[in-house]
């Protein structure tokens, strides 16, 4: 399967007339996947912990919303398989595993998935980013990269810039778009050093991303990625902004 990193919007994405349509016809292109595995800037946890196996309710982490954003459903299959697999690759790596059975998806996944396999059909199973660093986080895609020979989509959720500030603005914050070139270059050129210390490499570094949790799951994608030896063979599968965020999607593999 491949690997994905993809920007996951707010609950409002469902209400925008180009996104969705992107989400889903990405799927319908890609493999269909035997289970999937989501990494979400939602959930920051340590040690890493392994969300609910079985149906739960959805985690709404987000607030003043309409009411019907909170009336969403998505009753995916749990993967208590997959649960025991990412537990064997990380634990046998010595990186510590927790369970949290209680635990939800959280927008970062659901709101892509509604779009993208809206019959909810396909066993989810999502983990925690127990750190943001990323070099560490790498390591984690890496530790997970053979789930992908078993038919596993792995997904970062994040989203490519992340200020809240440019919802304040009208247009497209230079910033944001500074950011995303810079990135969709670096990309391209599999220039991980650089990816690495986005902080400092990318222009306007620290404003796309005043905290970093957006931009985390993608270095468990890239990962997931180099363990394959794909890092060459990324593309951007949506690009473009929304209310002035760049929501590049990237695919390897």
């Amino acid at each position: 399967m491949p690997a994905l990193y993809l920007s996951h919007g707010a609950p409002p994405l469902a209400d925008d007339p180009l996104w969705p349509g992107q989400l889903a016809d990405w799927a319908a292109r890609l493999p269909r996947p035997k289970a999937i595995l989501m990494v979400s800037a939602h959930w920051e946890e340590s040690p890493l912990a392994l969300g609910a196996t079985v149906t739960r309710p959805l985690v709404h982490d987000f607030t003043g919303f309409a009411p019907h954003y909170y009336r969403v459903r998505y009753e995916a299959p749990g993967a208590p398989r997959l649960a025991a697999a990412v537990r064997a690759l990380l634990g046998g790596s010595g990186t510590p595993v927790q369970d949290v059975p209680e635990r939800g998806l959280d927008h970062g996944a659901y709101v892509p998935l509604v779009e993208m396999y809206p019959d909810a059909d396909i066993p989810v199973l999502q983990i925690s980013l127990p750190t943001l660093e990323p070099g560490r986080l790498m390591e984690i895609g890496r530790r997970l990269a053979p789930l992908r020979e078993e038919g596993v989509l792995l997904v970062g959720s994040g989203f490519f810039t992340h200020n809240l500030a440019a919802l304040r603005h009208r247009g497209i914050p230079s910033w944001s778009t500074e950011f995303d070139d810079w990135g969709h270059r670096a990309l391209a050129a599999a220039d991980v050093d650089a990816l690495l210390d986005f902080r400092h490499t990318a222009p306007a570094g620290q404003l796309a991303h005043p905290r970093t949790e957006h931009f985390a799951p993608l270095f468990v994608t890239l990962g997931a990625a180099e363990a394959f030896g794909e890092l060459g063979s990324q593309r951007s599968v949506i690009d473009g902004f929304w209310l002035g965020l760049a929501k590049r999607s990237v695919q390897f593999g």
